[in-house]
Protein backbone atom coordinates (compact mmCIF):
# COMPACT_ATOMS: atom_id res chain seq x y z
CA UNK A 1 0.00 0.00 0.00
CA UNK A 2 1.39 3.68 -0.82
CA UNK A 3 0.04 6.85 1.24
CA UNK A 4 0.72 9.73 0.26
CA UNK A 5 -0.59 13.68 -0.15
CA UNK A 6 -0.86 15.06 -3.77
CA UNK A 7 -0.98 13.31 -7.10
CA UNK A 8 -0.36 10.68 -8.72
CA UNK A 9 2.53 12.49 -10.66
CA UNK A 10 4.21 13.63 -7.11
CA UNK A 11 7.32 11.77 -6.31
CA UNK A 12 8.71 9.51 -5.06
CA UNK A 13 5.64 7.48 -4.82
CA UNK A 14 4.50 7.67 -8.39
CA UNK A 15 8.13 6.38 -8.78
CA UNK A 16 7.23 3.39 -6.48
CA UNK A 17 3.61 2.77 -8.19
CA UNK A 18 5.00 2.73 -11.49
CA UNK A 19 7.84 0.25 -10.83
CA UNK A 20 5.60 -2.08 -9.27
CA UNK A 21 2.57 -2.01 -11.57
CA UNK A 22 5.06 -2.73 -14.42
CA UNK A 23 6.67 -5.72 -12.50
CA UNK A 24 3.23 -7.34 -12.05
CA UNK A 25 2.89 -6.44 -8.71
CA UNK A 26 -0.18 -8.65 -7.15
CA UNK A 27 -2.42 -6.00 -5.77
CA UNK A 28 -1.25 -2.37 -5.36
CA UNK A 29 -3.60 0.35 -3.23
CA UNK A 30 -2.94 4.25 -3.24
CA UNK A 31 -4.22 6.58 -1.20
CA UNK A 32 -3.95 10.21 -2.22
CA UNK A 33 -4.55 12.65 0.43
CA UNK A 34 -5.11 16.45 -0.51
CA UNK A 35 -2.22 18.63 0.76
CA UNK A 36 -3.68 22.05 0.45
CA UNK A 37 -6.74 24.45 0.21
CA UNK A 38 -6.22 23.65 -3.71
CA UNK A 39 -6.46 19.85 -3.94
CA UNK A 40 -10.37 20.27 -2.45
CA UNK A 41 -11.92 17.45 0.19
CA UNK A 42 -11.26 14.47 -2.13
CA UNK A 43 -9.21 11.10 -0.65
CA UNK A 44 -9.01 9.43 -3.59
CA UNK A 45 -8.18 5.12 -3.18
CA UNK A 46 -7.10 3.16 -6.25
CA UNK A 47 -6.44 -0.69 -6.60
CA UNK A 48 -4.38 -1.66 -9.04
CA UNK A 49 -4.18 -5.49 -10.57
CA UNK A 50 -2.64 -7.08 -13.42
CA UNK A 51 -5.04 -7.63 -16.23
CA UNK A 52 -7.55 -5.35 -14.32
CA UNK A 53 -9.25 -1.81 -14.46
CA UNK A 54 -8.23 0.49 -11.65
CA UNK A 55 -10.53 0.51 -9.46
CA UNK A 56 -10.87 4.08 -7.87
CA UNK A 57 -12.89 5.19 -4.66
CA UNK A 58 -13.22 8.67 -3.26
CA UNK A 59 -13.76 9.73 1.10
CA UNK A 60 -15.09 12.96 1.04
CA UNK A 61 -13.72 14.96 4.19
CA UNK A 62 -13.53 18.16 5.97
CA UNK A 63 -10.48 19.95 4.18
CA UNK A 64 -8.94 22.68 6.33
CA UNK A 65 -4.92 22.32 5.86
CA UNK A 66 -3.00 21.97 8.22
CA UNK A 67 -5.57 21.51 11.21
CA UNK A 68 -7.62 18.82 9.00
CA UNK A 69 -4.55 16.86 8.70
CA UNK A 70 -5.28 14.42 11.18
CA UNK A 71 -8.26 13.25 9.18
CA UNK A 72 -5.67 11.24 6.99
CA UNK A 73 -5.44 8.81 9.29
CA UNK A 74 -9.44 7.47 8.91
CA UNK A 75 -8.49 6.68 5.07
CA UNK A 76 -8.99 3.96 4.55
CA UNK A 77 -11.63 3.25 6.63
CA UNK A 78 -10.88 -0.48 6.67
CA UNK A 79 -7.58 -1.27 5.74
CA UNK A 80 -6.88 -4.76 3.90
CA UNK A 81 -3.56 -7.09 5.31
CA UNK A 82 -0.87 -5.66 3.23
CA UNK A 83 3.12 -6.79 2.64
CA UNK A 84 4.20 -3.52 2.79
CA UNK A 85 2.58 0.24 4.26
CA UNK A 86 5.12 2.68 2.54
CA UNK A 87 3.46 5.96 4.16
CA UNK A 88 5.16 9.24 2.58
CA UNK A 89 4.85 11.20 5.62
CA UNK A 90 4.05 10.76 9.55
CA UNK A 91 0.97 10.81 10.10
CA UNK A 92 0.01 8.06 7.37
CA UNK A 93 3.13 5.89 9.33
CA UNK A 94 1.66 6.01 12.76
CA UNK A 95 -1.60 4.66 10.77
CA UNK A 96 0.59 1.95 9.36
CA UNK A 97 2.25 1.26 12.89
CA UNK A 98 -1.52 0.79 14.13
CA UNK A 99 -1.99 -1.93 11.31
CA UNK A 100 0.98 -3.68 11.79
CA UNK A 101 0.27 -3.82 15.92
CA UNK A 102 -3.25 -5.24 14.26
CA UNK A 103 -1.35 -7.33 12.12
CA UNK A 104 -2.75 -6.09 8.58
CA UNK A 105 0.82 -4.72 7.55
CA UNK A 106 4.14 -6.69 7.81
CA UNK A 107 6.68 -4.12 7.17
CA UNK A 108 5.89 -0.31 7.43
CA UNK A 109 7.82 1.78 5.70
CA UNK A 110 8.53 5.55 6.36
CA UNK A 111 9.61 7.54 3.40
CA UNK A 112 9.87 11.17 4.15
CA UNK A 113 10.07 12.97 1.38
CA UNK A 114 11.29 16.32 3.42
CA UNK A 115 12.58 17.45 6.55
CA UNK A 116 11.62 21.18 7.50
CA UNK A 117 12.64 22.50 10.72
CA UNK A 118 9.54 24.13 12.83
CA UNK A 119 7.35 22.67 10.43
CA UNK A 120 4.41 25.10 11.20
CA UNK A 121 6.59 27.71 13.36
CA UNK A 122 8.51 27.73 15.65
CA UNK A 123 7.75 27.00 19.23
CA UNK A 124 4.13 26.90 18.18
CA UNK A 125 1.79 23.64 19.35
CA UNK A 126 1.51 22.43 15.40
CA UNK A 127 5.30 21.72 15.53
CA UNK A 128 5.61 20.00 18.51
CA UNK A 129 2.97 17.52 17.49
CA UNK A 130 4.59 17.04 14.66
CA UNK A 131 7.93 16.70 15.94
CA UNK A 132 6.71 13.92 18.82
CA UNK A 133 4.53 11.86 15.82
CA UNK A 134 7.85 12.30 13.62
CA UNK A 135 9.92 11.58 16.27
CA UNK A 136 8.18 8.27 17.12
CA UNK A 137 7.85 7.53 13.65
CA UNK A 138 11.47 7.45 13.29
CA UNK A 139 12.58 5.31 15.98
CA UNK A 140 9.30 2.81 15.26
CA UNK A 141 9.15 1.97 11.59
CA UNK A 142 10.74 -0.74 9.98
CA UNK A 143 12.37 1.15 7.52
CA UNK A 144 13.17 4.94 6.88
CA UNK A 145 13.97 6.24 3.84
CA UNK A 146 15.31 9.91 3.45
CA UNK A 147 15.63 11.93 0.27
CA UNK A 148 18.86 13.45 1.03
CA UNK A 149 22.31 12.94 3.70
CA UNK A 150 21.28 16.76 4.73
CA UNK A 151 17.82 15.45 5.35
CA UNK A 152 19.01 12.28 7.32
CA UNK A 153 21.21 14.33 9.81
CA UNK A 154 18.51 16.79 9.69
CA UNK A 155 15.98 14.91 11.27
CA UNK A 156 18.28 12.46 13.35
CA UNK A 157 19.45 16.07 15.04
CA UNK A 158 16.23 17.66 15.42
CA UNK A 159 14.92 14.56 17.36
CA UNK A 160 17.98 13.84 19.07
CA UNK A 161 18.40 10.32 17.44
CA UNK A 162 21.65 8.64 17.70
CA UNK A 163 22.79 7.03 14.15
CA UNK A 164 23.01 3.40 15.85
CA UNK A 165 19.25 4.16 17.21
CA UNK A 166 15.88 3.75 15.74
CA UNK A 167 14.51 2.10 12.04
CA UNK A 168 16.71 1.28 9.45
CA UNK A 169 17.30 3.82 7.10
CA UNK A 170 18.63 4.35 3.55
CA UNK A 171 18.46 7.45 1.09
CA UNK A 172 16.44 7.10 -1.56
CA UNK A 173 17.34 10.36 -3.87
CA UNK A 174 14.64 11.15 -6.28
CA UNK A 175 15.12 9.71 -9.61
CA UNK A 176 13.56 9.62 -13.01
CA UNK A 177 12.60 7.33 -15.94
CA UNK A 178 15.66 7.31 -17.57
CA UNK A 179 14.58 5.38 -20.71
CA UNK A 180 12.10 7.12 -21.42
CA UNK A 181 13.14 10.71 -21.39
CA UNK A 182 14.08 12.85 -24.48
CA UNK A 183 16.76 14.32 -24.10
CA UNK A 184 18.11 18.17 -25.49
CA UNK A 185 19.65 17.40 -28.78
CA UNK A 186 23.41 17.62 -29.58
CA UNK A 187 23.60 21.31 -31.04
CA UNK A 188 20.20 22.34 -28.01
CA UNK A 189 22.49 25.47 -27.80
CA UNK A 190 20.70 26.48 -31.10
CA UNK A 191 16.94 26.78 -29.03
CA UNK A 192 18.54 29.35 -27.16
CA UNK A 193 15.11 28.58 -24.59
CA UNK A 194 15.78 28.88 -20.69
CA UNK A 195 13.59 26.72 -18.88
CA UNK A 196 12.03 27.26 -15.34
CA UNK A 197 9.91 24.50 -13.58
CA UNK A 198 8.34 24.94 -9.72
CA UNK A 199 5.98 25.98 -8.11
CA UNK A 200 5.29 29.94 -7.97
CA UNK A 201 6.34 30.46 -4.35
CA UNK A 202 9.29 33.03 -2.95
CA UNK A 203 11.56 30.86 -2.26
CA UNK A 204 11.82 29.24 -5.89
CA UNK A 205 13.08 32.86 -7.44
CA UNK A 206 10.65 32.91 -9.91
CA UNK A 207 11.29 36.64 -10.13
CA UNK A 208 15.30 36.30 -10.48
CA UNK A 209 14.10 34.60 -13.96
CA UNK A 210 12.22 37.34 -14.88
CA UNK A 211 15.01 39.81 -14.37
CA UNK A 212 17.60 38.46 -15.84
CA UNK A 213 15.77 37.83 -19.00
CA UNK A 214 15.12 41.73 -18.61
CA UNK A 215 19.38 42.69 -18.36
CA UNK A 216 19.56 39.95 -21.40
CA UNK A 217 16.81 41.76 -23.73
CA UNK A 218 18.35 44.98 -22.78
CA UNK A 219 22.24 43.60 -23.82
CA UNK A 220 20.49 43.09 -27.18
CA UNK A 221 21.07 38.71 -26.05
CA UNK A 222 18.26 37.24 -27.81
CA UNK A 223 17.21 34.32 -25.63
CA UNK A 224 13.44 33.20 -25.05
CA UNK A 225 12.20 31.86 -21.68
CA UNK A 226 9.90 29.12 -20.58
CA UNK A 227 7.89 29.05 -16.86
CA UNK A 228 5.96 25.71 -16.14
CA UNK A 229 4.23 25.55 -12.79
CA UNK A 230 1.59 27.10 -10.18
CA UNK A 231 2.04 29.03 -7.35
CA UNK A 232 0.72 32.38 -5.46
CA UNK A 233 3.03 34.41 -7.03
CA UNK A 234 2.10 33.44 -10.73
CA UNK A 235 -0.56 36.64 -11.20
CA UNK A 236 2.28 39.04 -10.16
CA UNK A 237 4.66 37.09 -11.94
CA UNK A 238 2.83 37.31 -15.17
CA UNK A 239 2.08 40.99 -14.31
CA UNK A 240 5.92 41.77 -13.94
CA UNK A 241 6.12 40.45 -17.19
CA UNK A 242 3.72 42.29 -19.01
CA UNK A 243 4.94 45.78 -17.56
CA UNK A 244 8.39 44.42 -18.26
CA UNK A 245 7.21 44.22 -22.15
CA UNK A 246 8.57 40.28 -22.19
CA UNK A 247 5.41 38.66 -22.96
CA UNK A 248 6.70 38.04 -26.33
CA UNK A 249 10.13 36.28 -25.02
CA UNK A 250 8.73 34.72 -21.84
CA UNK A 251 6.02 31.77 -21.71
CA UNK A 252 3.82 30.91 -18.41
CA UNK A 253 2.64 26.95 -19.10
CA UNK A 254 0.94 26.92 -15.71
CA UNK A 255 1.03 23.37 -14.19
CA UNK A 256 2.07 20.49 -16.53
CA UNK A 257 0.13 17.32 -15.10
CA UNK A 258 1.57 14.55 -17.87
CA UNK A 259 5.20 14.06 -17.74
CA UNK A 260 5.32 13.55 -21.51
CA UNK A 261 4.28 16.91 -22.15
CA UNK A 262 6.64 18.49 -19.65
CA UNK A 263 9.93 16.15 -20.46
CA UNK A 264 8.96 17.44 -24.09
CA UNK A 265 9.05 20.97 -22.97
CA UNK A 266 12.63 20.47 -20.95
CA UNK A 267 14.30 18.31 -24.40
CA UNK A 268 13.51 21.58 -26.49
CA UNK A 269 15.63 23.63 -23.85
CA UNK A 270 19.57 24.65 -23.89
CA UNK A 271 19.60 25.87 -20.30
CA UNK A 272 17.75 25.15 -16.77
CA UNK A 273 17.48 27.65 -13.85
CA UNK A 274 17.18 26.74 -10.29
CA UNK A 275 17.74 30.35 -8.76
CA UNK A 276 16.52 29.35 -5.31
CA UNK A 277 16.08 32.10 -3.23
CA UNK A 278 18.87 32.78 -0.45
CA UNK A 279 17.01 35.78 1.42
CA UNK A 280 14.24 33.83 2.75
CA UNK A 281 14.69 30.34 4.53
CA UNK A 282 13.77 27.44 2.99
CA UNK A 283 13.35 23.48 3.29
CA UNK A 284 15.12 22.77 0.19
CA UNK A 285 18.53 22.95 1.77
CA UNK A 286 17.55 19.81 2.99
CA UNK A 287 15.78 18.52 -0.16
CA UNK A 288 16.39 16.36 -3.12
CA UNK A 289 14.52 18.86 -5.50
CA UNK A 290 12.60 16.70 -8.19
CA UNK A 291 13.41 19.15 -10.92
CA UNK A 292 16.70 19.02 -10.86
CA UNK A 293 16.51 15.74 -11.94
CA UNK A 294 14.14 16.17 -14.50
CA UNK A 295 16.62 18.96 -15.74
CA UNK A 296 20.06 16.25 -16.03
CA UNK A 297 17.85 13.29 -16.70
CA UNK A 298 17.18 16.18 -20.03
CA UNK A 299 20.75 16.85 -20.51
CA UNK A 300 20.30 20.31 -19.45
CA UNK A 301 23.13 22.58 -18.13
CA UNK A 302 21.95 23.65 -14.63
CA UNK A 303 21.94 27.37 -13.10
CA UNK A 304 21.29 27.18 -9.55
CA UNK A 305 22.16 29.22 -6.32
CA UNK A 306 23.84 27.07 -3.55
CA UNK A 307 20.37 26.29 -1.65
CA UNK A 308 20.21 22.80 -2.51
CA UNK A 309 22.89 20.32 -0.37
CA UNK A 310 23.82 19.21 -3.97
CA UNK A 311 24.16 22.26 -5.34
CA UNK A 312 28.25 21.85 -4.84
CA UNK A 313 28.15 18.35 -6.33
CA UNK A 314 26.28 19.40 -9.70
CA UNK A 315 28.79 21.96 -10.24
CA UNK A 316 31.98 19.49 -10.05
CA UNK A 317 30.46 16.70 -11.82
CA UNK A 318 26.96 17.18 -13.79
CA UNK A 319 28.30 20.28 -16.12
CA UNK A 320 26.12 22.97 -13.62
CA UNK A 321 27.11 26.08 -12.10
CA UNK A 322 26.10 27.53 -8.72
CA UNK A 323 25.64 31.41 -9.25
CA UNK A 324 25.15 33.87 -6.82
CA UNK A 325 21.55 35.15 -6.29
CA UNK A 326 21.17 38.00 -8.59
CA UNK A 327 19.42 38.93 -11.77
CA UNK A 328 22.56 40.30 -13.18
CA UNK A 329 24.52 37.33 -12.50
CA UNK A 330 22.17 34.57 -13.38
CA UNK A 331 21.86 37.23 -17.02
CA UNK A 332 25.91 36.70 -17.13
CA UNK A 333 25.85 33.11 -17.06
CA UNK A 334 23.21 32.54 -19.25
CA UNK A 335 24.86 34.30 -22.06
CA UNK A 336 28.23 32.37 -20.72
CA UNK A 337 26.84 29.28 -21.39
CA UNK A 338 25.11 29.84 -25.06
CA UNK A 339 27.89 31.67 -26.41
CA UNK A 340 30.66 28.65 -26.12
CA UNK A 341 28.89 25.93 -28.07
CA UNK A 342 31.94 23.51 -27.01
CA UNK A 343 31.28 24.29 -23.48
CA UNK A 344 27.45 23.63 -24.12
CA UNK A 345 28.16 20.32 -25.48
CA UNK A 346 30.59 19.38 -22.55
CA UNK A 347 28.23 20.45 -20.10
CA UNK A 348 25.07 18.81 -21.89
CA UNK A 349 27.54 15.32 -21.71
CA UNK A 350 28.33 15.63 -17.80
CA UNK A 351 24.89 16.30 -17.28
CA UNK A 352 23.78 12.85 -18.98
CA UNK A 353 26.17 11.09 -17.57
CA UNK A 354 25.78 12.60 -14.01
CA UNK A 355 21.71 11.28 -14.17
CA UNK A 356 22.79 8.10 -14.81
CA UNK A 357 23.10 7.28 -11.49
CA UNK A 358 19.17 8.58 -10.80
CA UNK A 359 17.31 5.86 -12.40
CA UNK A 360 13.88 4.76 -10.91
CA UNK A 361 14.23 1.25 -11.60
CA UNK A 362 17.86 1.24 -9.42
CA UNK A 363 16.76 3.70 -6.87
CA UNK A 364 13.10 1.68 -5.52
CA UNK A 365 15.00 -1.85 -5.94
CA UNK A 366 17.30 -1.01 -3.58
CA UNK A 367 14.39 0.55 -1.71
CA UNK A 368 12.49 -2.81 -1.67
CA UNK A 369 15.65 -4.64 -0.73
CA UNK A 370 15.95 -2.88 2.36
CA UNK A 371 12.81 -3.04 3.21
CA UNK A 372 13.03 -7.07 3.26
CA UNK A 373 11.34 -7.62 -0.50
CA UNK A 374 12.47 -9.09 -3.61
CA UNK A 375 12.72 -6.09 -6.38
Amino acid sequence: MILASGTNDTPPASGLLEYLIARGARRVTTVLHPLNAGDGNRHKITTYEPGLEPRRHTVRLPAHPPYTYPLDLLVPPVARRVDGWFAFNNLLCARGLLERRARRADTVAYWAVDFVPDRFGAGTMLTRAYDALDAYCCRHTDLRIEVSKAALEGRDNRHGIPHHAGATRTIAPIGAWLERVPVTPPDGWKSRRIVFIGHLVERMGGDTVIQALALLRERGFDVTADIAGRGPLEGPLRADVHQRGLQDIIRFHGFIAGHRELEQLLSQAAVALAPYNTRVDSFTQYADPSKLKSYLAAGLPILLTPVPPNAKELAQQAGAEVVRDDASDFADAIERVLADPDTWQCRRAASLKYAQQFDWNTIIANVLTAAGFEP
